[in-house]
């Protein structure tokens, strides 16, 4: 059974949106809170993919290689008796 592991603490204090800046208005201001907002948005995504996937991800990789290690030496031994693989 997989077990479900929550990120909400990832996050303290929430963002605010839209961040602080000059008011809307002309069409350059606009522009620049909207690269902001995408900049914001980049790093909690980046600190979310560094704080859960890669460890998540790294911990999963370290459990497959390690019971592929154990088929492939139970393997070896049936080699190694005589017995070769079985079906």
């Amino acid at each position: 059974m997989r077990e479900v592991i929550r990120y909400e603490h990832l996050s303290a204090t929430p963002p605010s949106y839209p961040p602080p800046g000059p008011p809307p208005g002309d069409i350059g201001s606009r522009i620049e809170e909207a690269v902001e907002l995408i900049e914001m948005e980049l790093r909690h995504a980046i600190a979310y993919v560094n704080a859960a996937v890669i460890p998540q991800v790294r911990s999963e990789s370290i459990s497959a290689l390690r019971k592929v290690s154990d088929k492939m030496r139970e393997l070896a031994d049936r080699f190694e008796q005589g017995g070769g693989p079985r079906p």
